[in-house]
């Protein structure tokens, strides 16, 4: 039986989707609108919609307003493929390249550039509503956002290395509760997924990489979580963002290099980042800032090593190895059973001649450092034209390497009354014994 809360864009009498799936969806939410205008029949009223895109290429050239709750827009195939890798391939060499688009459900994002000012201006869909109760149970799934190509920015870079083009995915500007995203593939955009104001938000299964920044929780929220994505922003960006959350969950996700930063957290507190696959090329891969307390960071992998993509080469996050590949600031944080994968090359390290740093307590005070293992290898590093050999390369690479000097971990005066135990050796441990607790790992 056919439903009259179920569209399918490509049947849909207003608008062509092919064009302009913004004035197309636009309309159908103002038919549920219409038609859905009482808020309490029958104990119901108001049961929502859910907006169907087939498999295909989708134009946006209107923004998508969404404010309704129980809206639920799906595609059948997040459609993620490399558009770095493509446009680093010689023009000449695309017509033998099998694709050269991302494709499944895929929305192709056409928008005018956004006023910087205003980041909710460039994103294809927005969400926003005032008024009592918040938006609740919107969901996105199963589709792919695609911003096309970046733009100059001034550098040197090719444009389409530059990870800036003004475009977001999706942006929620007001207070809402029980969102999904899932299974949703986000590409060129400088910022893929943008939310303020999240209760009870799931972010799960999704592929968001090739964008400036890739997750940011914005404002306040709770109880939220980030599970199971593979994520990866630019030089510029954030792979995962968050400020003044509580009960935040973080685990399961596979973040690949080259955001500025793995995970940052910026007054969070009561929240865990666990069981992640962490990868980055510079320091600074996961940060606790803003007296961000009582987090849980546990059982992660963190690999830090080099850029070998020859594109890329000399770009970093403006950091030196002196600021830590985990930073806190913050008290009674956990930092517990990580392992540390430090694999560069000693003649790259900056300050010239610095002894890196693995953890570094910034501030704060009562925070414990327990059982981490840290591996820190001198190599020397090699390059390539070829983005996947070369990553996997990288990544497979043991042979060839020595011991490099590392400080497991430093803490800075400003922190004080830590206690950190079997996470170096006593060389490896820089801290005030008379402040702090320290417990080195034996060695032989």
């Amino acid at each position: 039986m056919s439903s009259s809360n179920y569209y399918d864009v490509t049947s849909w009498h207003v608008g062509n989707p092919s064009e302009d799936v913004g004035e197309v969806i636009n309309s159908i939410i103002a038919d549920i609108k219409e038609r859905q205008n009482a808020s309490n029949v029958n104990d119901g009223g108001k049961p929502g919609a859910v907006i169907y895109l087939p498999p295909g290429d989708y134009r946006l050239r209107t923004q998508v307003l969404i404010d309704i709750s129980f809206l639920r827009i799906q595609g059948s195939g997040h459609g993620f493929t490399s558009s770095s890798i493509r446009f680093n391939v010689p023009e000449d060499e695309w017509p033998d390249l099998h694709e050269l688009w991302p494709g499944g459900s895929r929305v192709l994002v056409d928008l005018p550039v956004g006023d910087s000012a205003d980041p909710a201006s460039g994103a294809a869909f927005l969400v926003e509503r005032a008024g009592s109760p918040r938006i609740s149970s919107v969901e996105f799934a199963n589709f792919c956002i695609d911003g096309l190509h970046f733009t100059p920015d001034g550098s040197n870079l090719p444009a389409e290395n530059t990870y800036v083009n003004g475009k977001t995915g999706i942006h929620v500007a007001s207070a809402n509760d029980s969102f999904r995203v899932n299974e949703m593939g986000f590409i060129y955009l400088e910022h893929a997924l943008t939310i303020h104001n999240a209760d009870a938000l799931s972010i799960h299964n999704n592929f968001i990489a090739e964008c400036g920044s890739c997750i940011e929780l914005r404002g306040w929220g709770q109880a939220s979580k980030i599970t199971d994505n593979l994520i990866g922003a630019g030089f510029k960006g954030h792979s995962i963002y968050a400020e003044n959350h509580g009960g935040l969950l973080v685990t399961a996700n596979n973040v690949f290099p080259r955001g500025a930063s793995s995970v940052r957290f910026s007054g969070v507190t009561r929240s865990s980042v666990t069981n992640n696959r962490l990868h980055s090329f510079y320091p600074g891969m996961v940060v606790l800032e803003g007296n961000s307390s009582e987090n849980l960071v546990a059982t992660n992998h963190f690999l830090r090593d080099h850029e070998p993509w020859t594109p890329f080469l000399g770009i970093g996050n403006g950091l030196d190895d002196l600021h830590g590949i985990l930073t806190v600031s913050g008290s009674n944080n956990s930092v517990i059973g990580n392992h540390f994968s430090q694999i560069i090359d000693s003649a790259s390290i900056r300050p010239e001649g610095a002894t890196p740093v693995i953890v570094r307590l910034r501030e704060g005070a009562g925070n414990f450092v327990s059982n981490n293992h840290v591996v820190a290898m001198n190599v020397h590093s090699s390059t390539s034209d070829d983005c996947f050999e070369a990553q996997v390369d990288a990544l497979l690479a043991t042979d060839d390497v020595e011991d490099l000097a590392v400080t497991a971990v430093q803490v800075d005066p400003a922190s004080a009354r830590n206690t950190i135990l079997d996470s170096g050796s006593d060389a490896q441990v820089v801290a005030d014994r008379g402040t702090n607790a320290v417990r080195a790992t034996p060695t032989l």
